[in-house]
């Protein structure tokens, strides 16, 4: 009888749902980097790196943040290099991805729980057509990042010569394209990343280029590719990433302009100036690389940061963040109940109040979560609130910038910005429904009571 009931109880236990399987992904990716990291010869000087540090720079790479505790450059062998590479195009792109376009390779059917997977993982709007997404979007990539590679050896090779400045630029272009912000250009000065480049246009519209066109999201390249630049015809997904992308890049540019021109802009020419601010707008919304130094940023120039790595880039892209849907959404629903009018309206449609659900949930829970978690590393370490908020938003939008005190995190606080990283990759939402494998509906309602708001 015991053996029935035991029996019975394993027959109704649940298969792992999409969230939860993509969230085990990852954690699998992590795990398994972070060992490999940890390998003597991974390091540079022949000795393993603790396993906390591992674990972080692994969590950094397969969740496309760009925090390190050592510098890329110095730390890490050739060996290690590429395995952070490949953490990076993996977590990029996704696993899912990848897994489905080597079977359309090996001529094996897609099924219906495959296809799930996918539109989870791309957050693609209907299941109808995802094989043809991820054959899009792999072969895209290969386009994308190629031809950003080519250009940066223009650049590389001349100055690092042929096989070294070819293994620079494509892993420049591969951090780049997925918004991950890993450069190997500590040889310049450890944790300079870009910097010697601040007025090189080349370099930094390619840099730009990839991480914009990385992070407007998969659905749009396909939509895009598809109407050409009939904008009419567009998604009203893809109209709004396209023109909130816009305003977010030269607004937040002209922003950065007005207050650092006359304080760490100030020796710079005019050119330096413009590239240096357009690339601080673009690099702050996940990519994590930098041209000027971010701790000595001024006060609104780091407020304006966190809130551009707090928004982040687009849905289904390789950027983190709220994503720029989100706070579209909500604003368009502020908007909506001041003027006191009946649902939320954009470019002639309707939103679904579903969307603005879940828009409201995933600012609420990133927010709290970054709050949070700085709370605690502010009482664990006393660090500035400034600097403590500036990591928090950075891990929790994966955007990877830092104002120098990463490598200075107690083992708690290393954690715990772990932790922000994890779910800012896989979406802080998506992470809290992963502990929960369906929908619980109430067969009854509770009485209606009103409360006082606002």
């Amino acid at each position: 009888m015991e053996e029935k009931k035991m029996f019975g109880v394993l027959k109704r236990k649940r298969p792992m749902s999409q969230t939860q399987f993509i969230a085990f992904g990852f954690f699998v990716l992590i795990i398994t980097g972070a060992v490999l990291l940890t390998l003597p010869f991974a390091s540079k000087n022949g000795r393993s790196m603790d396993f906390l540090g591992a674990l972080f720079t692994a969590t950094s790479a397969s969740c496309v943040t760009g925090l390190v505790v050592a510098d890329t450059w110095t730390q890490w062998s050739l060996f290690g290099q590429l395995v952070i590479i490949t953490m990076i195009q993996i977590g990029g792109l996704g696993f899912i991805t990848i897994g489905v376009y080597v079977s359309i390779l090996l001529r094996r059917r897609i099924g219906l729980k495959m296809r799930g997977l996918m539109q989870e993982s791309t957050s693609a709007l209907n299941i109808g057509g995802i094989v043809r997404l991820a054959k899009k979007i792999i072969v895209g990539t290969a386009i994308f990042e190629g031809g950003g590679a080519l250009l940066l050896a223009i650049r590389f090779v001349p100055q690092y010569g042929f096989f070294r400045g070819t293994f620079y630029s494509v892993f420049h272009a591969v951090s780049a394209f997925c918004n991950a912000g890993f450069d190997l250009m500590g040889h310049t000065g450890q944790y300079n990343s870009l910097s010697v480049y601040y007025d090189d246009w080349l370099v930094n519209l390619v840099i730009m280029s990839l991480i914009i066109i990385g992070g407007i999201g998969f659905v749009v390249w396909d939509d895009i590719s598809r109407k050409k630049l009939a904008f009419g015809k567009y998604l009203l997904q893809t109209k709004i990433v396209i023109l909130t992308t816009l305003v977010l890049v030269f607004g937040g540019g002209a922003v950065f302009y007005l207050l650092e021109k006359d304080l760490l802009m100030a020796d710079m020419s005019l050119s330096g100036k413009i590239l240096s601010s357009l690339f601080s707008a673009v690099t702050a919304r996940t990519a994590g690389f930098n041209t000027i130094d971010t701790g000595a940023l001024s006060d609104g120039s780091k407020l304006l940061t966190i809130i551009l790595m707090f928004i982040g880039g687009s849905p289904g892209s390789t950027a983190g963040g709220i994503k720029t849907t989100t706070v579209v959404v909500l604003c368009l629903f502020v908007h909506s109940s001041i003027q006191r009018t009946y649902g939320v309206n954009a470019f002639g449609r309707r939103l679904d109040d579903e969307a603005i659900r879940q828009a409201s949930s995933v600012l609420t829970i990133n927010l709290f979560l970054a709050l949070g978690v700085s709370l605690v590393i502010m009482g664990v370490q006393k660090l500035p609130m400034s600097d403590t908020l500036f990591e928090a938003f950075s891990a929790i939008g994966t955007a990877g910038m830092t104002t120098g005190i990463t490598r200075d995190l107690a083992p708690v606080s290393k954690a715990l910005i772990i932790l922000l990283m994890y779910c800012g990759r896989i979406g802080s939402m998506s992470f809290a429904l992963s502990f929960t494998q369906q929908k619980r509906i109430t067969k009854v309602s509770n009485p209606l009571e009103q409360i006082s708001v606002g």
